[in-house]
């Protein structure tokens, strides 16, 4: 009867350490300056090794709201991210551009690193260690 005693409590006990210790961070999102209702807003959590190649490691969508919106990424590993943000203001799930070839939607990304020419991931990156982080980005 002590041995099962022993077996159910450590089998509890490593249950409840291995479900606590899988658990990543949050992180929460807060984009400044949406200008319109209009479309819906997509972002993506990325690594060096998807960012600017598609899908990120963790997607958002929901319909715009004009002023600040927020949102979470949850259970995120520790490790270098970048946060890419667009407000698909026609909601075909694509950045559309000007003849010129410049942006034709807002978009934003983590570091607001608004330079000329495509976002580097070094600009736009930041560390996630062990504690809930909070990322600010402007349109």
């Amino acid at each position: 009867m002590k041995s099962l005693f022993y077996f159910l409590f450590l089998t509890t006990a490593l249950s409840w350490a291995q479900e606590h210790k899988s658990k990543g961070v949050t992180l929460k999102i807060t984009l400044e300056n949406v200008l319109s209702d209009q479309g819906d807003v997509l972002a993506a959590l990325h690594t060096a090794e998807t960012f600017m190649k598609g899908r990120g490691v963790a997607d958002y969508k929901a319909e715009a709201q004009k002023g600040v919106m927020t949102f979470t990424f949850d259970n995120i590993a520790p490790g270098t991210y970048g946060v890419m943000v667009l407000h698909d203001l026609n909601s075909n799930q694509q950045m559309d551009y000007q003849p010129s070839g410049m942006p034709d939607e807002p978009y934003g990304m983590s570091g607001n690193d608004m330079s000329m020419g495509p976002p580097s991931f070094e600009a736009v990156s930041f560390i996630v260690k062990s504690e809930d982080q909070d990322i600010s980005i402007r349109f």
